[in-house]
């Protein structure tokens, strides 16, 4: 049977030169970078190269670079420590409805806490307006406005650099979540305007558990680890050396490849999006056309559930999803193309097929082969597609 992945949203295989990288720091340089003999001092080494390849990769200083566990707790840190460290200039939050896990359950945790958060509405195309987020600034109140760079379940890429610049020009700290977006979407963080930016190793080609937050000099945070010194007492913990040099050549690699991997990649996802439309009726495109991730193609099939999509594709030989990988196991309508206005029973429906570079033409065109016939044996079993007829 084919084995065909398409959801690389959720994760992506590491490379095998990052795999190479890692494994010299589970051997030869296995120091803790604390130490101060001469083996720490070669692991420590190792950190603050891959700091400075990881702040190149972004534009940004290597000081700048604080190392977590991953994209969740890169958030976390973004909002929870910059809502603690600036609660006695103000306690109000801006952030979307279409955010990740990772930011809106921090923000509902602060809520309970006395923090006011602002859930800006998205249009039909899930973009957040920038003109809506600057009337909903509180001047000197709001403290934060979190937007993601790019959605991960529709792959809309969103006005940051515009939503940054209001935010500076109010005095607030912006943070983004670049998480789906990096390898995809070239990083600035001066162009972006942003003070705070969340990256994930294990969503470019890089291992899992790591990730890194790009704090701006001069921004005020809290730690929200007691323990010890490490990452200048921004991140208790001792550093996970091979995590961090390998998320930093995956880094490396990504910007090596990138032009031409995303040229690739919207070549397929097109090509994926007009084969599945020219052989199915009463399919929705999710997401905006074209300020939509290269990789990522959202549609949803009226009449049937996505869930079951999934599993006969998957019997297919073919993995993708429903949307997010963190809220997968629920029946509950995506939260996101419910913010977009999307009907229940149609985002009920969706599929989120999220290339990587090593899907080809002739995986599509199998996809493109298989799907009608699924489709068509759901709907048969359907009382809203009979309904229709």
């Amino acid at each position: 049977m084919k084995k065909i992945y398409m959801d690389n949203n959720a994760t992506t295989p590491v490379h095998p030169e990052v795999v190479k990288e890692m494994g010299l720091y589970y051997s030869d340089v296995f120091g803790n970078p604390s130490s101060v003999h001469a083996f720490g001092r070669k692991a420590r080494d190792a950190v603050e190269k891959a700091r400075g390849r990881m702040a190149e990769f972004i534009g940004a200083k290597p000081e700048e670079i604080v190392f977590t566990s991953g994209g969740t707790e890169a958030d976390n840190l973004a909002i929870k420590g910059t809502a603690y460290a600036g609660s006695s200039r103000g306690k109000h939050i801006i952030t979307s409805a279409i955010e990740h896990h990772a930011v809106l359950n921090p923000c509902k945790h602060l809520e309970k806490q006395g923090f006011e958060v602002t859930y800006l509405p998205v249009d039909k195309a899930g973009l957040v307006d920038p003109q809506e987020l600057e009337k909903a600034i509180r001047p000197g109140k709001t403290i934060l406005i979190t937007i993601m760079l790019a959605n991960n379940e529709t792959g809309t890429i969103e006005p940051v650099s515009e939503i940054g610049r209001i935010a500076k020009e109010k005095g607030v700290y912006f943070h983004t979540d670049a998480v789906q977006g990096a390898g995809k979407l070239e990083l600035d963080v001066n162009g972006l305007n942003a003070d705070l930016l969340s990256l994930s190793g294990h969503k470019f080609y890089g291992p899992k558990g790591i990730g890194a937050l790009y704090i701006r000099k001069g921004t005020r945070i809290q730690s929200l680890l007691q323990g010890g010194h490490h990452e200048k007492n921004k991140r208790a913990g001792t550093e996970n050396v091979a995590g961090i040099c390998g998320f930093a050549k995956a880094a490396e690699i990504a910007s090596s490849v990138m032009d031409e991997e995303s040229e690739k990649l919207l070549r397929l996802r097109d090509r994926l999006y007009k084969g599945i439309t020219g052989k199915i009726d009463d399919v929705h495109l999710n997401g905006h056309p074209e300020k939509r991730l290269c990789n990522t193609l959202n549609v949803s099939f009226q009449y049937i559930e996505g869930e079951s999509v999934v599993l006969n594709l998957d019997l297919e030989g073919v993995a993708v999803s429903t949307g997010s990988a963190c809220t997968s196991g629920t029946l509950e309508p995506s939260h996101v193309l419910g913010a977009m206005g999307i009907e229940a029973a149609v985002a009920q429906g969706s599929i989120r097929f999220s290339l990587g570079r090593d899907n080809t033409e002739e995986e599509i065109d199998y996809v493109i082969n298989i799907l009608p016939e699924i489709v068509s044996r759901l709907r048969s079993m359907s009382p809203l597609y009979k309904k229709k007829k």
